[in-house]
């Protein structure tokens, strides 16, 4: 049979083992897309909990565990995956999938996801407008969710680790406020100046927690930053880091998908613009280079290991391709298992 991938690929011979692989990671995809089309009021963190538990009973080799509630998050030292939610009466969730199959023996993958499930802004409030798409604030979780599913399904010789924090960051008597000031896993404080840049802080707690439990590549999805989108559009998702090859395998990992990224800089200026005088640092800078200073915050949770940050804010829902219809997109499931396969060799 003869196939075509993305636009512009050159078709190829497939042989019937591919194209049952790629079924497996089309209905990952379309199972993304699925959860990203539930409004908010149906897929609370807790609701995603419970998908993931569900995927867990289905998938062979997939474990997965749920930790629910702000104590939960509070036990484990999450101080800033915490405060997103303390506007909500909705708890949150911290969501570990595993995938470790004993024909591997390469680095562990942690892969990370962003999965607030209805973003406000909080009391740095966006317009409405801006709140009409935000249940796809969540888009990143899913893709992380059904890769690691995928790359299970697939039995990759890699393995891998998957965190996601799920919360919502809604108004609230509660809800953290402007020049609030919260201690991350890690130990770093963190003065909140702007409650809409809230995505960094979950992953923050959430990349703290994948090396913990060993990762040794990372890759982080987000819908994080709206400057993502003004420097590149819908045809490419930004792509930041500090290892020059990993960056290179979550490229090519994109070319050969058609989720395509594209390095930005990440620059001493950027981390500069976080700098605090009542905490170790800032969750915001203000508006010069968004994308970078979103990944010069998180970087300094990352460690030592070779760590990507790819923000697809732009790229969560109506891209114009001709194999997605309107809507949500699923994007990132194919990038990630594509990752996977490249680290597996």
């Amino acid at each position: 049979m003869r196939i075509s991938g993305p636009e512009g690929a050159v078709p190829t011979e497939a042989t019937a083992g591919e194209i049952d692989a790629a079924v497996v990671v089309a209905r990952a995809q379309n199972a993304a897309r699925r959860l990203q089309q539930l409004p908010a009021n149906l897929l609370t963190p807790r609701a995603l909990a419970t998908e993931a538990l569900a995927l867990a009973e289905d998938v062979e080799g997939l474990t997965v565990r749920v930790e629910v509630g702000e104590a939960a998050l509070r036990a484990r030292g999450m101080g800033l995956f915490a405060a997103v939610g303390l506007g909500s009466v909705e708890p949150p969730a911290l969501i570990v999938a595993r995938y470790e199959p004993a024909t591997a023996n390469g680095p562990l993958l942690g892969l990370v996801g962003k999965a607030v499930t209805y973003d406000t802004g909080g009391y740095s409030l966006k317009t409405p407008a801006g709140m009409t798409k935000m249940k796809l604030d969540m888009s990143g979780g899913a893709a992380v969710l059904q890769a690691i599913a995928a790359i299970a399904r697939l039995r990759l010789p890699v393995r891998v680790v998957a965190v996601i924090g799920a919360t919502e960051n809604l108004v609230g008597g509660a809800a953290m406020k402007p020049g609030d000031v919260f201690v991350a896993a890690n130990g770093t404080s963190v003065e909140v100046v702007n409650t809409d840049a809230e995505g960094r802080l979950v992953l923050a707690d959430a990349i703290t927690h994948a090396l913990a439990l060993g990762a040794e590549r990372l890759v982080d999805v987000a819908t994080l930053t709206g400057g993502v989108t003004v420097a590149l559009g819908n045809s490419h998702a930004g792509l930041l880091g500090h290892d020059e090859d990993w960056l290179d395998t979550v490229r090519g990992a994109g070319e050969r998908t058609g989720e395509r990224v594209w390095p930005l800089p990440l620059e001493d200026e950027h981390r500069d613009l976080l700098k605090s005088t009542a905490a170790d640092l800032t969750n915001s800078g203000g508006r010069p280079a968004h994308a970078s200073q979103g990944a010069a915050f998180l970087e300094r949770f990352a460690g030592g290991v070779p760590w990507a940050h790819v923000d697809m804010a732009a790229m969560s829902a109506d891209l114009p391709r001709t194999y997605l219809r309107k809507g949500p997109s699923g994007w990132g499931v194919r990038l990630l298992v594509e990752t996977a396969r490249a680290l597996a060799g």
